[in-house]
């Protein structure tokens, strides 16, 4: 058995992830140009940009004309704060503790308990009322509705809160007959109907996501949450593009026999004599322990992926190519060259590409540049 390894090189397997803010910069415009004029578009950049970098992310679609920020949690938006982006941030889970810290952060509220946190914190928060339409993940229920939109609009009256938005979240968003949104929609409009009703003026309203902005016609919301979309997951087929590559180099190859087990517990044998080539990542990086039949571009080829997926490392077969150690490894990219996507990987893994990107580890650095313009 022989072992390849350049002492020179042996340390340059480390991998990084390439982000491409021009990517993400083309993807918010694509948007903007699919949409009713006056719609504006709120980048979605919630767990850490979905694992691109939440403040450079946020930093390209502002400059390609996204309006809003969504995050998740409060510390999502001071991050995004401390960072010196100024436009509305809108933030959906958070602790009534953290309500002090969010003054100039919009939150969502569901029932009139939460209200009342928002209302007794320091400041005048701006919210957005949010009204269940059936994907049953948070949001006021139909029955509750009246209620919260009478309180809230009692607040505002007393000048203790501002209701900026009401919105809702789909559940079907990618089907693109869009019947269970359509029935969504109707039901939002209900609750827009309701509020005015109460008192209420907010400036937005919005309940698609980057599939439904593009499956719904709502003329009546004049705001859209791009989060898959914003990253090229391209659920729709629409010509986004993806602007992550994930890149490493060969740590080691060596040459076996017929016959020779390949990783843990052997569930690989390889059936000919080959060449197997290591990298550096593992599942702690975020590569999916179940994506065996992955595989990763070498020297213009996909190599599959042999035996079973290690904490740091996996292997793949070479066949009889010269591949050496520190040569470029694809994990994966746009498939501009062949290489897999996160798509591809998401297929192999069981999963969604959101998981993929999502579940990047923090050991793989990343790096931002420009190339698609």
């Amino acid at each position: 058995m022989n072992l390849v390894q350049s002492p020179a090189r042996a340390c340059l397997g480390l991998a990084e992830a390439a982000v491409d803010l021009g990517a993400v910069k083309a993807n918010v415009r694509s948007f903007r140009q699919r949409l009713r004029p006056g719609t504006e578009v709120l980048a979605v950049v919630k767990a850490n940009g979905f694992g691109h970098g939440a403040v450079q992310i946020a930093k390209a679609a502002v400059d390609a004309g996204a309006t809003w920020l969504g995050v998740a949690r409060a510390d999502e938006a001071l991050e995004l704060r401390a960072a010196g982006l100024t436009v509305p941030i809108l933030a959906w889970l958070y602790d009534a503790t953290e309500l002090m810290w969010l003054s100039d952060v919009d939150v969502s509220v569901a029932t009139v308990a939460e209200l009342q946190q928002v209302v007794s914190a320091p400041g005048v928060h701006h919210v957005h009322l949010k009204l269940d339409t059936g994907l049953h993940r948070g949001g006021s229920t139909p029955d509750q509705w009246i209620e919260l939109t009478r309180a809230a609009a009692h607040y505002e009256a007393l000048g203790a809160v501002k209701v900026r938005g009401l919105w809702s979240h789909l559940s079907h968003g990618d089907e693109l007959d869009a019947t269970h949104s359509r029935r969504q929609l109707e039901l939002l409009r209900t609750g827009v109907a309701l509020a005015r009703r109460a008192g209420l003026e907010p400036s937005v309203i919005h309940l698609a996501n980057s599939a439904g902005a593009l499956t719904l016609d709502a003329p009546d919301c004049n705001l859209v949450r791009i989060g898959a979309g914003l990253y090229g997951i391209d659920e729709l087929g629409t010509g986004l593009r993806p602007a992550m590559r994930l890149v490493t180099k060969v740590a080691q190859v060596r040459r076996i026999r017929a016959g020779e087990g390949v990783s843990y517990h052997h569930d690989y044998v390889t059936p000919t004599d080959t060449t197997i080539a290591l990298i550096p990542l593992g599942y702690a990086d975020g590569i999916p322990r179940s994506a065996t039949s992955a595989s990763v571009l070498i020297r213009g080829v996909r190599m599959p992926i042999r035996g079973r997926i290690a904490m740091d490392q996996f292997l793949v077969d070479a066949g009889d190519i010269p591949v050496e150690p520190g040569e470029p490894v694809i994990v994966f990219g746009p498939g501009d060259h062949g290489e897999p996507t996160a798509a591809d990987w998401a297929r192999w893994a069981g999963t969604i590409p959101h998981e993929i990107y999502c579940g990047l580890g923090s050991r793989v650095p990343r790096r931002y540049e420009e190339a698609s313009r």
